[in-house]
């Protein structure tokens, strides 16, 4: 899933706003920042803008990968999973994920956990969302109102693409059968649209890098269960611990995300059929 707000090229809509992006690697994905350029801004001055926004979000990241990762061999998470490092032990930050990843699971009753069956504690199907939430906290702490991040296809974001417009950002959800191509769109916006809108959304799926899914009823029959989960919600906690665990507890984790949080999700079924609630139902006239 990529945002499908593509940067201007020259001589391309003079009147609208340049979206400049830089991109870095971490956590094993690709994470992206675009911001907007309001027509009027210096070059210059945008492109510093972007650039140290960048700097600060990829620390965060690498910071937070050093901590979390399971295949970095001198993290704390390899630490405790080589028997070396206990929880209680485990520095506040490993504690406090721990503790929010636990009130999931009883949440999701039991679909997203915070262990793998061998019970090491393995965070990674919360780590990223928390990244790109502190990473959300730290753009609006350096006053920037208008930014699109995404890190492996869980998009987060604020304002619009247009400075001071209400036109949202659209993410797009790739197709798990052929990955060239996407299946929508889906329009997200800023917090200044008010709460009740998405701001956030995410994909799960089962090609994920370590496949941290781990089945707590994902039926192994080709035509039940999901390949791809896509939620949208008001954060990005929210919509990717969601995703994993409609992923990992199917239908019966599907019925109760829609019905106990405000989330629209576009569920690809292992025989290929899709399942979506109304907020996807109503993109299909536009995306056709």
């Amino acid at each position: 899933m990529q945002p499908i707000s593509k940067p201007n090229g020259p001589g391309q809509g003079s009147a609208e706003p340049r979206l400049r992006s830089r991109t870095f690697t971490s956590m094993g994905t690709v994470v992206s920042l675009a911001i907007p350029a309001a027509p009027g801004t210096a070059p210059q001055a945008a492109v510093e803008e972007l650039e140290a926004a960048t700097a600060v979000v990829e620390q965060l990241f690498n910071r937070l990968d050093r901590t979390f990762s399971l295949y970095r061999p001198d993290s704390e998470a390899i630490a405790m999973a080589r028997g070396e490092l206990t929880l209680m032990n485990a520095s506040a930050d490993m504690r406090r994920l721990y503790v929010e990843a636990a009130e999931w699971r009883t949440l999701t009753e039991g679909a997203f956990t915070a262990e793998r069956p061998d019970g090491v504690v393995d965070l990674a199907g919360i780590v990223k969302a928390h990244a790109i939430r502190e990473a959300g906290t730290s753009l609006l702490a350096l006053g920037l109102k208008d930014w699109c991040l995404n890190a492996g296809g869980d998009v987060l974001v604020d304002g619009s693409p247009t400075p001071g417009g209400t036109r949202p950002w659209l993410a797009g959800i790739v197709d798990p059968e052929d990955r060239t191509t996407l299946l929508t769109a889906f329009p997200l916006v800023g917090h200044s649209f008010g709460n009740r809108g998405k701001h956030a959304l995410a994909t799960s799926g089962t090609g994920e890098r370590g496949h941290h899914i781990w089945s707590a009823g994902l039926p192994a029959a080709r035509d039940e269960g999901f390949r791809q989960v896509s939620v949208a919600a008001a954060d990005i906690i929210t919509a990717d611990v969601l995703a994993t665990a409609i992923m990992a507890g199917g239908a019966r984790t599907l019925e109760l995300a829609t019905s106990h949080w405000d989330v629209d999700v576009l569920a690809v079924k292992n025989d290929g059929g899709l399942l979506a609630t109304q907020g996807f139902r109503n993109l299909a006239p536009r995306n056709s």
